[in-house]
């Protein structure tokens, strides 16, 4: 908004001329974003303890987390409100991929908020029925799917997907490609929803992904930077790094109030969107294998559940003491915050590795 409406008076005040830069307005976006959640979240922390929307504890979840109960939750509020209004201030409003983004936070957003509100406020620990979940991430998926079907972010390869370590090779699947987006969407979503089970464990591994898709997409979208580095040029996308370091913001200053011990968890109203806007950041910059290694802590905690309930379901056992994974590790002896820390040192190290693949092509 800003940029629209101060940018083009430049000639007036030249110092209006900063707001081209991409990396000022994402530094700004991750400022803004910051400040507004640390003012917002005591205030929506207070309102959420008043009215009695509370966290619904998992009766067959470790021992340690029965004394969690009556923490509030649906504070993804925080993280959602922070987030928009930054990118509305700082992000270019014309550009589809934001608009796209803004639309999947809302979308998934407002999903999860549903779930929540039938929990805690209509008691119905059952929420969104799961069935009811897959088909609005599915519609969101065929949405994006469709978009970018017919209008490819690298027009040298449309209905491809990039390899990392390689440049300009494409894995080409035609049709296929949709049914690809919509499982990139659905899964990146569900994936953080299941990490989302100790105090800053998901939001912290989110920051570190977010951060990196970032300058994954400052550089994609600059043609000398993508054309040095053989990354697929993509036009415009480098306005996703504004909407993706606002999310950085955001997630930081809902971190300072979910860390160990939590005042406030983000429930599925933060969950669902903040993985399914990495994952539909990724398809638009054309690094969506990367997910797997930027993701790597999300993908190992989706796939501990996959194991878990199918080994049970065959042979009556159990591979880990209790899926996720990160459950697994509580009960072998791991404190709650050794393991959100170790967690976050293998994020760190997943996102740099992801990073050092720019020069490995």
């Amino acid at each position: 908004m800003l940029y629209h409406i101060l940018y083009p008076l430049k000639e007036i005040f030249f110092p209006f001329n900063v707001l081209r830069y991409i990396t000022f307005r994402a530094g700004a976006s991750l400022m803004t974003s910051l400040v507004i959640s640390f003012i917002l979240a005591p205030r929506i922390i207070m309102k959420l303890k008043g009215s009695e929307k509370l966290q619904m504890i998992r009766e067959d979840g470790p021992r340690t987390h029965f004394s969690k109960a009556g923490t509030p939750t649906m504070g993804g509020l925080i993280i959602i409100l922070s987030l928009l209004v930054s990118v509305l201030l700082w992000a270019r409003l014309d550009n589809p991929y934001v608009l796209i983004l803004i639309f999947s936070v809302l979308w998934l957003g407002g999903l999860g908020f549903a779930d929540d509100y039938i929990k805690t406020v209509k008691k119905d620990t059952r929420g969104v029925s799961p069935g009811v979940k897959i088909i609005c991430q599915t519609a969101l998926g065929v949405a994006v799917a469709a978009y970018l079907y017919y209008n490819p972010p690298y027009p040298a390869a449309p209905n491809s997907i990039a390899l990392p370590f390689f440049k300009d090779t494409f894995i080409r699947l035609g049709a296929a490609y949709i049914i690809f987006v919509i499982f990139t969407v659905v899964s990146t979503s569900n994936a953080v929803n299941i990490t989302d089970g100790l105090d800053g464990l998901a939001v912290g591994g989110v920051i570190f992904a977010a951060l990196t898709y970032a300058v994954l997409a400052y550089i994609a979208g600059h043609i000398n930077f993508s054309e040095y580095l053989f990354l697929p040029y993509v036009p415009d996308s480098g306005e996703i790094s504004v909407f993706l370091t606002a999310l950085v913001g955001a997630g930081l200053g809902f971190l300072w109030f979910n860390i160990f011990p939590a005042r406030v968890f983000m429930g599925d109203t933060g969950s669902l969107f903040m993985g399914g806007v990495i994952g539909i950041s990724a398809l638009f910059i054309k690094q969506e294998l990367l997910l797997i290694i930027v993701g790597g802590v999300f993908l190992m905690e989706i796939i501990s559940v996959f194991i878990q309930v199918t080994v049970y379901r065959w042979k009556g056992k159990r591979v880990f003491r209790m899926a996720p994974l990160h459950h697994h590790f509580e009960l072998k002896g791991w404190s709650e915050p050794q393991v959100v820390i170790r967690f976050w040192i293998i994020s760190i190290i997943l996102s740099l590795l992801a990073l050092a693949t720019l020069r490995l092509r």
